[in-house]
């Protein structure tokens, strides 16, 4: 199975030709509001030769900006070489934020329209799965210790769950970032009229912050960066939870193993966790990012640019490595090996253990009070882990219990039958009832 990543597509959107093309975007945009506004300002013959004219050379940029030591000043000129004098007309009532601010959001607007469709193609990799292993039984544990019987389905009906809970936190992120400001320095529209804010951000599918300083404020992008981390971590949970299923003392799934594939430089026969493993790591340092985000919301009074230099790394590196780890996770989905058989041998290793709350349920029916029920199930419970010996046979050799209870009455608690007789009704709410069509009636040609 080749596995497919857009992250070239995702890393295209922070390119700096992108970046650029991005501001002029922005600039142009407050150009025709000017021009919208009052002809006066811009002219509409300048207009036309600005739209005509603007463009920028990346290497230029970079040479003026060795000199100036100011990213947009030196943008501004770069662009000024193509356009002229009617260059005079490009950022009036501008300060710089207003094209970084709007710009940025342009750029996580679109970085979030590509994780979205991630998450979207993970979840309908996820609900394949589901479906596919819906009933097929394996050992549920809490504290890592074998608990009561669940299905496969069911743990990959959860991460759907979850998934879908993330997908509405990105979509909420992307409509929290798309505020866009265009309000001059300190955000005062002391020189530039509110209408070139308006017009020009609708032009760019942006909303107008209500109120800004000299930057949007950033508890906007703090939230689109921490729900990168909590989706980073929701896949981090499930790559754990894979690492520990692959173990070879449980192998009850495992990362497909491809052609050619070596596990080990020095032991052959190795066939590791190595795609969850590096999912894991990744994670930490997504999360990390969205620290680095929140630190950036307190800044000095109306703007100060210690934060610029954080988003010009979280910006590219959270989203490629979101973009990524979302691509890995769907094909590590779909080519998951799954080992039933192990499962079911797992379930049975602790020779009948599983059921032991319902053989103390079935005893407190019977009369005994809860506690003395556990205190009989536990005494013989304690002696299959110490002893080696078999449950069910064990029980059948209790008096106190099969005073209570006959031999057909334990034969029946020992069914995992009843361990799959709701998951029907899980996956319902899940995945929501399936369409019921009524059988179409066949025309009988005369």
């Amino acid at each position: 199975m080749i596995e497919r990543y857009s992250r070239e597509e995702m890393a295209a959107i922070w390119t700096p030709e992108k970046k650029y093309s991005t501001w002029l975007a922005v600039e142009v945009a407050a150009c025709e509001a000017w021009n919208r506004i009052d002809k006066k300002i811009i002219p509409d013959a300048a207009l036309k030769r600005i739209k005509k004219k603007a463009r920028f050379e990346v290497d230029r940029i970079d040479e003026i900006e060795k000199v100036v030591k100011h990213d947009v000043i030196a943008f501004l000129t770069s662009v000024a070489d193509y356009v002229g004098k009617d260059s005079r007309f490009i950022h009036i009532g501008l300060t710089s934020s207003d094209v970084l601010d709007t710009a940025y959001a342009l750029q996580l607007r679109e970085c979030s329209d590509l994780i979205i469709s991630d998450i979207k193609s993970l979840m309908k990799a996820i609900k394949r799965r589901a479906l596919q292993h819906k009933n097929t039984l394996m050992m549920g544990r809490s504290h890592g210790i074998h608990a009561e019987p669940v299905t496969f389905g069911l743990k990959m009906a959860l991460f759907y769950d979850e998934m879908a809970r993330n997908l509405k936190r990105m979509e909420s992120a992307r409509e929290i970032i798309s505020y866009g400001k265009i309000s001059g320095a300190v955000g005062t529209f002391a020189n530039i009229d509110p209408r070139v804010e308006k017009y020009a951000l609708k032009s760019l599918g942006l909303k107008c912050a209500p109120v800004s300083t000299q930057i949007v404020q950033r508890d906007r992008h703090a939230e689109f960066f921490t729900t990168l981390a909590i989706i980073a971590s929701t896949i981090e949970k499930y790559s754990v939870e894979i690492r520990h299923l692959q173990r070879t003392e449980v192998l009850e799934v495992e990362e497909p193993f491809t052609k050619g594939q070596k596990g080990s430089s020095a032991m052959p026969h190795k066939r590791n966790p190595v795609l969850t493993e590096n999912m894991t790591g990744l994670a930490r340092l997504v999360r990390g990012y969205s620290v680095s985000a929140m630190e950036n919301i307190p800044l000095w009074h109306e703007r100060d640019i210690s934060h610029s230099s954080v988003e010009r790394v979280i910006g590219p590196d959270s989203t490629i490595l979101i973009d990524f780890m979302l691509s890995r996770m769907t094909t590590l989905i779909a080519g998951l090996v799954v080992y039933p058989q192990n499962m079911l041998d797992n379930i049975n290793k602790l020779k009948g253990l599983v059921f032991s709350q319902k053989v103390m349920l079935a005893l407190a029916g019977g009369g005994f009070s809860r506690e003395e029920a556990y205190e009989i199930v536990q005494r013989n419970a304690m002696r299959v882990w110490e002893e080696q010996l078999d449950f069910k046979g064990l029980l059948l050799a209790d008096s106190d219990i099969t005073a209570k209870l006959s031999e057909g009455d334990i034969d029946a608690i020992f069914d995992l039958k009843p361990y799959i007789k709701n998951v029907d009704f899980i996956f319902d709410r899940v995945f929501g009832k399936p369409i019921k069509r009524k059988p179409q009636k066949r025309k009988i040609k005369k």
